[in-house]
C-alpha cells in the first residue's frame, strides 16, 4: 500500500524554529494515532534553510508546489490566523486535497 503524503501548514510568524518543530511533532503524533506507524509519509515543508530575504510570497510559491503532491493536508491550531495557511486550506479546497483541522 502507497503511503499518505501529508502536508503541514501551520502559523510560523513569531515562532522560534523549536516551537514550530514541537508543534510538527504533535501533529506527527497524531497522524500516528489517525493513520498507523509508517503508513504516512510526511512532505518536508518546513523551510529552515530559506534566503534570509526571502519575502511571504517565496514561502508559498513553494508550499503550494509541495502541497501539489499532498493526499492530505493538515491544518495546526490557529490556522485561520496566517494568510498563507488560509490560503493554502483554499487550494486544497479547489483542488480537492483531504483537509483534517486540528
Amino acid at each position: 500500500m502507497e503511503k499518505i503524503k501529508v502536508f503541514i501548514s501551520q502559523p510560523i510568524k513569531d515562532k522560534t524554529n523549536q516551537e514550530i518543530e514541537a508543534e510538527r511533532n504533535e501533529i506527527k503524533k497524531k497522524l500516528e494515532e489517525k493513520y498507523g506507524e509508517g503508513n504516512y509519509e510526511i512532505i518536508d515543508s518546513f523551510f529552515k534553510n530559506a534566503p534570509h530575504n526571502a519575502k511571504p510570497l517565496w514561502f508559498l510559491g513553494k508550499s503550494f508546489e509541495l502541497l501539489s503532491t499532498a493526499n492530505v493536508c493538515v491544518f495546526a491550531k490557529n490556522w485561520y490566523s496566517a494568510r498563507g495557511c488560509i490560503m493554502e486550506h483554499r487550494a486544497c479546497e479547489e483542488y480537492h486535497i483531504t483537509i483534517w483541522e486540528i
